[in-house]
Order: C-alpha cells, then structure tokens, then sequence
C-alpha cells in the first residue's frame, strides 16, 4: 500500500514510517523539515503544511490511506477536507490517553494528577476526538496511547482497549514507541476499530 504520514519527522511519526516500510509498504512522509524524515528504502519525505487543505489534498493523491502524527493546533474538518477532495476513505490518527476515562464517567485529563501543563494539547485531542465521531464517511481511527510512551525494545505484545486506559498490575499505562507503532499498523492492516477510538498499553 501506499501511506502518507503527517508529522513523519516526530518521535512517533519516525516509528510509525519505519514499522510501515518493515511491512513492505510504500510511504511517503510529510513534514514541515523533511530532512528530518528517516532515509529508508521505500520511504518518499516531501514538505508540507497540513493546515492547507488544496496543498496536502494534492500531496496525499493516490494513498491508500493517511495517518496524521501531528499537533492538534489543525482542525480536524482541514484534514477531512483534504482526504475528501481526492477521494481518500482511510484516516488514522494518533491521539493522546488524556480522553481516556480511569473510572466510568471520568477522563484521565479531569483527574487531578493529570500535568496542568499538557492540559491545553490533551483538550485539543479531545476536541478532535469529538469532531470525528459525527464523521460517516471517511473510515477513521484516533488511537489513544498509553500515558506513558517511552524509548524502548520491540516486545511485539500488549493489550488493547476501546476508551478506557489499560494498566498493568502495578496501574501503570505505558507502551514503548515500538509497540505503539505496531498497535497502529496492526489497525491499518487489519481495519479492527473503523469509526471508533482504541488503546494499546503493556
């Protein structure tokens, strides 16, 4: 297949191109700096700035599908438009555990341990989160992490959930950035959660 990643240049966004080209797929990375993008085979870096939708619109023509890794500063109706305009039905995106409920009715974001510093870019997640659900007609994807992600070994195992935030024995939710691409590759390959939100954490 043929995949565009936004934010290709990110710490997420370098592990997801290199989980797809492992898988045999071509990819072609999108960033603000392309020279940032990883030099594998297979893998195409070009600029971009997705906030413009007839710019990103023309640079993901083609694609089997889009995975967005950026900041939610880009509203998600500019990446819709552009997946719209060329006929592009496949949308995954990496999201944040902050919308993630710890209890029935309660978000991790509304929990009083959650860092006042990361509130404003886990509420911009949960307003993009909230803008795909009403969306029919793009098969999409918002993946929810663990909470913590870290540089680590390729286990090749962990748990998934839907929208609540998977821990250990020890209540810790973390995942290597490894694994946290495979979660994801794993979802584009096999279509597990469309229209919907899912986690991966050990």
């Amino acid at each position: 297949m043929t995949i565009v990643v936004l934010g290709a240049s990110g710490r997420a966004g370098k592990e997801i191109v290199a989980e797809l080209v492992a898988r045999g797929n071509t990819v072609l990375g999108i960033a603000r700096k392309p020279e940032a993008i990883a030099t594998l085979p297979g893998v195409t870096a070009l600029p971009g700035d997705a906030a413009d939708p007839a710019a990103l619109a023309g640079l993901i023509t083609g694609a089997q599908a889009v995975i967005s890794a950026l900041h939610f500063d880009i509203p998600a109706q500019t990446l819709l438009s552009a997946l719209r305009q060329v006929g592009v039905t496949r949308l995954l995106v990496v999201g944040g555990a902050g919308s993630l409920e710890v209890a029935p009715g309660v978000r991790l974001i509304d929990t009083p341990e959650f860092p006042a510093a990361w509130k404003a870019a886990a509420q911009g997640g949960v307003d993009f989160l909230d803008d795909l659900r009403g969306v029919d007609d793009i098969d999409w994807t918002f993946f929810s992490p663990a909470s913590f992600i870290f540089e680590g070994p390729r286990l090749g195992h962990f748990r998934l959930g839907k929208d609540e935030l998977v821990t250990d024995e020890n209540g810790e939710s973390k995942i290597s950035f490894a694994d946290y691409a495979i979660a994801l590759v794993d979802e584009l390959e096999q279509g597990r959660h469309i229209k919907a939100r899912f986690t991966a954490a050990y």
